[in-house]
């Protein structure tokens, strides 16, 4: 394997130079407002992702404050539970931080005849999150995969402290303490597909069982770093700027750099449905992702910390429900 201090100093000074970042975020001004339709009632339930847990819960809220005889109930303990709700016909709707596995989409396509719809519904950064005292601003993905795998499928070899990273001073020969998700986590496999090639996580990393509590374990250990959507960032953790390579310029977690692709744990979130694609979705599922689709409820995206979409976006995911 080759060694990450060819090129680990270099790039800290980059790392080091980065400035803070700041974003503000509107939604497009293109996306239209939500108009309410007569005769919506029922019940709805979401069971799915973790991440996608309070925003389905502030969607559904603002919903219900539109149809007072709509009933909902929530669920978010990983991605890995929306498919087999959805195919047992336990929930409406099934949020996901990743794209159903083969497996999942065939077993929904034995049960129904016909594939779930895949609806984007907001913009997210997987965020890679140190401790608020650390001093360390970025890190290439190389560098991330040798920190969090014990496969290291970049080719370089295993890192395990600070200093092995560019640090400096009580920080060099201080551990690195790991922090991520179970494997019933979207967030689980997307880190693992795009930050570990694929690789398995090293058995020292503290699998935690949600979003929140991966933070919350970064922000009470100095020496931890660990990964969640960025909307669950605080102010006792710190979300550095991640690059693909060592050759490329280090890119801040925001939604625009998601978008274009800079960023490079950029992901959508994503709500699948059961639909016939001969037949209109029931009346209450169908205005409720109308819902989240509009001027009123891409707001709620950001009130969430998370991104909304662009109207080109909106459009495309609408026309699915037709």
């Amino acid at each position: 394997m080759k060694s990450l201090a060819q090129w680990t100093c270099a790039f800290a000074f980059l790392a080091l130079a980065s400035t803070a970042f700041a974003e503000e975020v509107t939604v497009d001004s293109a996306v239209k407002p939500y108009e309410p339709v007569a005769g919506v009632s029922g019940n709805l339930s979401s069971i799915g992702s973790d991440t996608l847990n309070n925003l389905m819960t502030m969607w559904l809220e603002e919903f219900k404050k539109i149809y007072p005889n709509v009933t909902y109930s929530i669920k978010g303990e990983g991605s890995g539970t929306a498919p087999p709700a959805l195919i047992e016909g336990t929930a409406q709707f099934g949020p996901m931080s990743r794209k159903m596995k083969d497996s999942e989409t065939d077993g929904f396509e034995k049960k129904y005849g016909f594939q779930p719809t895949l609806l984007n519904v907001a913009v997210d950064c997987v965020a890679v999150y140190v401790h608020k005292d650390n001093p360390i601003k970025g890190l290439t993905i190389p560098q991330v995969d040798c920190i969090f795998s014990q496969t290291q499928n970049s080719g370089f070899k295993s890192v395990a402290t600070w200093g092995q990273v560019g640090l400096t001073g009580r920080w060099d020969n201080l551990p690195i303490s790991l922090y991520g998700r179970n494997s019933v986590s979207g967030t689980y496999a997307f880190f693992k597909e795009k930050a570990l090639l694929k690789g398995d996580f090293k058995d020292t990393v503290k699998e935690q069982p949600g979003s929140a509590a991966v933070v919350n374990g970064v922000a009470s250990d100095r020496a931890g770093i660990g990964y969640s959507g960025i909307g669950y960032k605080t102010s006792d953790v710190r979300a550095i700027a991640l690059s693909k390579s060592h050759e490329e310029p280090l890119a801040q977690p925001t939604f625009e750099n998601a978008l274009s692709g800079k960023y490079p744990l950029g992901r959508t979130l994503m709500i699948y449905i059961v639909k016939n694609p001969n037949e209109p979705a029931p009346l209450h599922v169908q205005e409720f992702i109308k819902f989240v689709l509009s001027k009123q409820g891409q707001q709620v995206v950001i009130k969430d910390g998370y991104g909304p979409l662009p109207a080109s976006a909106v459009e495309q995911e609408l026309a699915k429900l037709k």
